[in-house]
């Protein structure tokens, strides 16, 4: 029998338009909206006041502007999303060195084995919501429960500045009339097929026959089963334990699913960009190119990885492999976070070629990775990524994760 364990869930309410107020108290208590830079128009967040007009993420400006004539837009700021949402996960980790980012503004926390140091996890939370509003005047609703799946549930289940318990005797109770898409995973897509086995509370997914799921849906069958018994067995995974050591890798969680292939090219091709740069940067090879795909519900995922012939770190090889690993792959699901890293490393000393092509090549790569860096990402890049509106100085969207550009690490 595993040990039980106690998980809390922390998700920063309206987080974006929440830090706009604090750094301009102009804005305090009045309807405002968070847009991207580069004339974008798309609201990426908005606050309560804001909200209550009907103002939500994902509307287009002039629709917001239409239904709250008085809101009042702001262009965001990355560097304070970034600084106050490093603060703050640095803060978690004075509760328990297990904390897993899941995005810009969410997190999870295993805090089963602080209890003998701060007492019952509902003090814990009542102190980190404290000094959280203290530092930074920002308010949060935590969920505390036995695995994360529930503890992201119970999160939801009260905001703005909420903290809500689902002890391990009422999960039934809990999930018995609960509709599935109040689960993490379960979006409005996958919800109508559900509704088409006249499934459509998470009570009558937990009691549904596990080989008619699986026939529907694959090997996923199963995790859908367990979700609707609120059974979750993922531990809490700090970002210093997701990866070997002796590699070069970037992972980017997708700000939105993604299932065709242009677009699962493009996020793989700046992901080979990343890595390829930050290889020559060090001055590094690599052998091994590994490929990592989670899929929209965030807890299934696959890897694989496919070791060269020869030692690459230019980008478009990195991008090539990487094409070739995905075509090996069965996408069940559309995808939510791509990962790209090349391990198996050796050291070299930059060596001049005997052919004109392929150091004129060779020279361009270098211009442009010593303008990105000193420029900023994506100074200089591939035509084909030119038109990706997911980079560049727009607001960053909230599924990024504070720690940047993750899964560097060369030793």
């Amino acid at each position: 029998m595993p040990e039980p364990r106690v998980i809390m869930h922390l998700d920063l309410n309206a987080f974006f338009a929440s830090v706009e107020q604090q750094a301009n108290p102009e804005l305090q208590g009045k309807p405002i909206a968070v847009v991207g830079g580069n004339g974008r128009t798309v609201i990426t967040t908005s606050s309560y006041e804001a909200r209550a007009f009907g103002v939500k993420t994902g509307m287009a400006k002039w629709e917001a502007l239409r239904v709250c004539p008085q809101l009042i837009i702001v262009v965001g700021d990355n560097k304070k999303y970034c600084y106050t949402s490093s603060r703050i996960m640095e803060m978690m980790r004075d509760y328990t060195p297990f904390v897993e980012v899941f995005s810009i503004d969410e997190a999870w926390m295993d805090v089963t084995h602080s209890l003998s140091i701060f007492g019952t996890p509902e003090r814990i939370a009542y102190l980190l919501k404290a000094r959280i509003k203290e530092s930074f005047g920002l308010l949060c609703s935590i969920g505390i429960a036995p695995n994360k799946l529930l503890a992201k549930l119970a999160s939801d289940m009260k905001k703005p500045d909420g903290l809500t318990v689902i002890h391990p005797e009422d999960v039934n109770r809990v999930l018995e009339r609960l509709p599935i898409s109040e689960l993490c995973g379960i979006g409005k897509k996958m919800g109508r097929h559900f509704a088409m086995m006249s499934i459509r509370t998470c009570g009558e997914l937990g009691r549904a026959d596990e080989a008619r799921l699986t026939k529907k849906f694959g090997i996923l069958g199963k995790v859908y089963k367990q979700m609707g018994q609120g059974i979750d067995y993922s531990p809490v995974s700090p970002a210093e334990e997701d990866d070997e050591v002796k590699s070069v890798g970037h992972s980017m969680t997708l700000p939105r699913d993604v299932d065709s292939r242009e677009d699962i090219l493009r996020y793989l091709l700046q992901l080979s960009e990343m890595v390829g740069r930050r290889a020559r940067r060090y001055g590094v090879s690599g052998r091994t190119v590994h490929l990592h795909v989670r899929f929209a519900d965030f807890y299934s995922n696959v890897g694989k990885q496919n070791t060269l012939t020869s030692y690459i770190n230019m980008s478009d090889e990195i991008f090539k492999a990487s094409v070739r690993i995905l075509d090996t792959l069965e996408l069940l699901q559309p995808i939510r976070q791509l990962g790209v890293r090349l391990t198996n490393l050796k050291f070299e000393a930059e060596q001049l070629s005997l052919f004109r092509d392929v150091q004129k090549r060779n020279d361009a790569i270098k211009a442009m990775d010593t303008v990105n860096d000193r420029f900023g990402e994506f100074r200089v890049t591939f035509g084909s990524l030119m038109n990706n509106e997911e980079k560049g100085s727009h607001v960053i969207s909230p599924a990024w994760r504070p720690e940047g550009i993750r899964n560097v690490d060369v030793s």
